[in-house]
């Protein structure tokens, strides 16, 4: 049965590990099938979301990505800062305020805390959705680099140690091929590098991240 792009995407978010000579992997292919292996098989390793990380035009994509986020993840984090200091003050002043004045400010505070959390959760799935589409993109195409560069050396199978589900437990460096295949990647897409980051400047995490909403304080407030 052919091999879709949707089962080469499922077989990157599941982790890789496949046999280069398959037949399915090679239909569609005007190259002849690779001649069997005369000794041990030649296994390589790829920590494939690393690749996609590295390569020019996952580069491109992730720092559009934080460009793109950026502006709500300043916004997040302002509104973070702000329950944070509502909490502190509620702490610092719960033993002299009147009852009702107490439950103002947790009302208060749990209201901010809330649109803070259904803030959080719309900018993650956003975010984790928009990440995704990249990965898929640009993995979809890695995969077909991947296959191109094991026959071409000779490898039997490639295993990814990036999902931790892959029974890796050693390997020698000789047979990690994670750069080799940026390399081939970029090579294969003509993407150029892009722009180096002025002196001084923060290398921002491709996955935006936001600070995490952190819980509510409880507790009845007592009276005076």
């Amino acid at each position: 049965m052919p091999v879709t792009s949707k089962t080469k995407i499922l077989a990157l978010s599941l982790g890789l590990s496949i046999a280069v000579s398959s037949p399915a992997l090679a239909q569609g292919s005007a190259a002849a099938p690779a001649p069997a292996a005369s000794g041990p098989a030649k296994v390589g390793i790829v920590n494939i979301q690393e690749a996609i990380y590295s390569t020019n035009e996952g580069k491109k994509e992730f720092d559009a990505l934080q460009t793109k986020f950026g502006p709500k993840q300043t916004e997040l984090k302002s509104l973070n800062d702000e329950v944070e200091g509502l909490k502190k003050s509620f702490e610092a002043q719960r033993e002299k305020l009147s009852p009702e004045a107490s439950a103002t400010q947790a009302r208060t505070i749990e209201a901010k805390q809330k649109l803070l959390q259904r803030n959080y959760d719309d900018y993650q799935g956003e975010a984790q959705q928009a990440e995704q589409e990249v990965m898929n993109k640009i993995g979809g195409k890695m995969l077909n680099v991947l296959e191109k560069y094991a026959k071409a050396n000779g490898y039997s199978v490639i295993l990814d140690v990036s999902n931790p589900q892959t029974p890796v437990l050693w390997a020698s460096q000789g047979t990690i091929i994670t750069k080799e295949l940026v390399d081939a990647y970029n090579a294969e897409s003509g993407v150029a590098a892009p722009a180096p980051k002025p002196a001084g400047a923060t290398t921002n995490p491709p996955r935006p991240n936001p600070p995490r909403p952190t819980a509510t304080p409880t507790g009845t407030p007592k009276n005076k």
